[in-house]
């Protein structure tokens, strides 16, 4: 009934239109900040390893195995990779574009920073990305994902037939 409500309701379009502009103004600002002012990841995930170790770790062993001897290796990647993929999840989210795919790459990387021990605002961001993700296209629909998804939709329909929904044009069949 919940995922109905969220899928279907025309408030629900509105309220989840604040949510996504909300939670894509954090990753945007995130990302942004990270672009501009240099980030390098190495002592982040340094810090995640030693929060492995000691009576209760806050970090689970098998995850900083994964930073320490893949990540942490792999660094230059991760200096490139976080920054973009933040900005790039907060454009899609605030211009509602690709709005399910943008909120479940902000919930992966929000798990990865909560599995690195670091809770801020990733708890709540991560809740607010599973209601964008459950409420599918309705998240979307204030947005260019109104106009996207069905255009991609026509571009993928069996028999190379494109359908747009009521806003598409009307041609008439001319004859020769």
């Amino acid at each position: 009934m919940f995922n109905q409500w969220l899928r279907e309701n025309k408030f629900a379009m509105w309220l989840l239109t604040v949510i996504r502009v909300y939670v894509g103004y954090e990753w945007l600002t995130a990302g942004w900040g990270k672009l501009t002012g240099g980030f390098d990841a190495a002592g982040f995930m340094q810090g995640a390893i030693a929060k492995a170790a000691g009576d209760h770790p806050a970090v689970q062993g098998w995850w900083a195995a994964f930073l320490e001897h893949a990540a942490l290796p792999g660094v230059k990647l991760f200096n490139v990779l976080v920054p973009l993929g933040e900005f790039l999840v907060g454009l899609g989210l605030i211009l509602g574009t690709f709005t399910t795919f943008a909120a479940l790459m902000g919930l992966v990387m929000n798990a990865a920073f909560l599995f690195s021990g670091t809770v801020s605002t990733n708890a709540q961001l991560l809740l607010l990305e599973v209601l964008i993700i459950v409420a599918a296209a309705n998240a979307g629909k204030i947005g260019l994902d109104r106009y996207v998804l069905p255009y991609l939709r026509g571009l993928f329909n069996k028999g190379g037939r494109t359908t747009y929904g009521d806003s598409a044009p009307k041609f008439k069949k001319h004859t020769v």
